[in-house]
């Protein structure tokens, strides 16, 4: 490893951690909003752009603070970060002087994990402390590691560290996952792209995200090409170059404005949604009775004369992609209150992630938690205003729903999670007519 440096790390100051919004309720939501880049692809490809030296520029990069603290773990082990305008950055890799990611940006945020790979592969070593995150339940990286292992890295796990080397180059091979995962696939792609040979990459997950990592990768010169629906290959090359691109826009951030317009009884164009990926959630929007129509950019939703409640109630199920993202869960049983009858709902991908439906229960839900995995919805409820607290990014969105549609005003502890992922939320919501405040917790 290089010599050791001064490390620089910042923090928000420790009052954002206090941040609350305060949301009044009742109020119909109507208007246009403009859906932000994907998160969840925004960060994987500024990863990608350390396997070259060349500049990377990306545009339509949400501004959430996920971003900026990847893009200051890039700029802490050398590599170049600009950004010159809202929603673009440009990112030139050079060579790297400190392959160490610390617990300080793993506490932040688990997607620093997706480093692993391209600079392992890039570079032959790195040291990446074991990820933090949301607090959702366990989401293990042994799978990355073993996808490292299986194309030749050597990896100990020491205090909380793990210490990855590439002995010469890594080299392409079979990377089997047990089940689906998507940043263990776009961990294993990333580091294949300069591996020697060929590997190939099953079950690959299938979420746009990482479509849209493929594409990119293609622009850089990668020869990377999904096979099959559940098949990636890539043929290892020794050099890419820089490219540009402009970042997906975010299916998550589109199905949270969604339920926004049914749960309010309102009309919301959504500019640029990425309405083909958003199937499961806009099947069940349907049948509930919210009108949905597509042009080519824009999803409209219509709300304004639907009885939500005459509707038989759904059964949910959170699967990979194409099925219910896990993410759209929270905020879909916010939208399942409103629904007459019993809903069910099972979440397969995370085990602690119903336990944000004991704050919606303080609003007035009727939910029943039986373990962790499954919960029950008896609708439709009349919600009120609460005191609630975020626990996680998108439970925080999903609470501002629930708050949108309650009498009365809710105070929402913890809005700093919210801005990890969704680009000026509160901003976003004004401008369709919520009365919406961000605030100091106490004032």
């Amino acid at each position: 490893m290089a010599d050791a440096r001064p490390f620089h790390w910042e923090f928000e100051p420790e009052q954002v951690d206090r941040e609350v919004f305060q949301v009044e309720g009742g109020r119909r939501l109507e208007g246009s909003v403009r859906i932000s880049g994907a998160k969840n692809a925004a960060l994987k490809l500024m990863a990608a752009a350390v396997l070259t030296g060349e500049r990377c520029r990306f545009t339509n990069v949400p501004e959430i603070e996920d971003v900026r603290v990847l893009a200051q773990v890039l700029e802490d082990i050398g590599v170049t970060v600009d950004h010159p305008e809202p929603n673009v950055y440009e990112v030139a890799g050079g060579d790297a002087e400190w392959l160490f990611v610390p617990l300080e940006a793993a506490a932040k945020m688990r997607a620093s994990f997706i480093l692993l790979g391209p600079l392992l592969t890039r570079f032959g070593r790195v040291i990446i402390s074991n990820p933090g995150g949301d607090r959702i339940g366990r989401r293990p990286v042994n799978l990355h590691v073993d996808a490292m292992r299986a194309l030749g890295a050597e990896i100990e796990y020491r205090n909380g560290y793990y210490f990855a080397k590439a002995p010469g180059r890594l080299r392409g091979g079979l990377v089997t996952f047990p089940q689906v995962t998507v940043m263990g696939t776009e961990n294993a792609m990333l580091a294949a792209t300069l591996a020697l040979g060929h590997t190939v990459i099953e079950p690959a997950a299938r979420e746009p995200e990482v479509d849209d990592l493929i594409a990119f990768l293609q622009q850089m010169g990668a020869i990377v090409e999904r096979t099959a629906p559940n098949r990636i290959e890539v043929e290892g090359t020794r050099r890419l170059h820089g490219a540009g691109h402009a970042v997906v826009p975010d299916r998550i951030e589109t199905g949270t404005f969604v339920v926004a317009a049914a749960v309010t009884h309102g009309r919301i164009s959504l500019e640029g949604a990425p309405s083909g990926h958003l199937d499961a959630l806009l099947s069940i929007a349907s049948e509930m009775g919210v009108s949905v129509s597509r042009d080519e950019s824009t999803l409209h939703v219509d709300a304004t004369t639907a009885d939500l409640q005459p509707f038989r109630c759904c059964d949910i199920e959170t699967q990979p992609y194409p099925g219910l993202a896990t993410d759209l869960q929270p905020p879909t049983c916010v939208l399942l209150t409103q629904a007459a009858g019993l809903s069910h709902v099972t979440e397969t991908i995370f085990e602690d992630r119903l336990e944000w439906l004991g704050e919606l229960r303080r609003m007035g839900a009727e939910i029943e938690i039986p373990d962790q995995h499954h919960a029950t919805i008896h609708g439709p409820t009349r919600l009120h205003g609460a005191n609630v607290e975020i626990g996680d990014l998108r439970a925080g969105a999903s609470l501002i729903l629930a708050a949108l549609a309650a009498d009365g005003t809710t105070t929402i502890k913890g809005a700093h999670h919210v801005h990890r992922g969704y680009e000026k939320i509160d901003q976003k919501f004004l401008e369709l007519g919520a009365r919406i405040e961000r605030t100091a917790e106490g004032t």
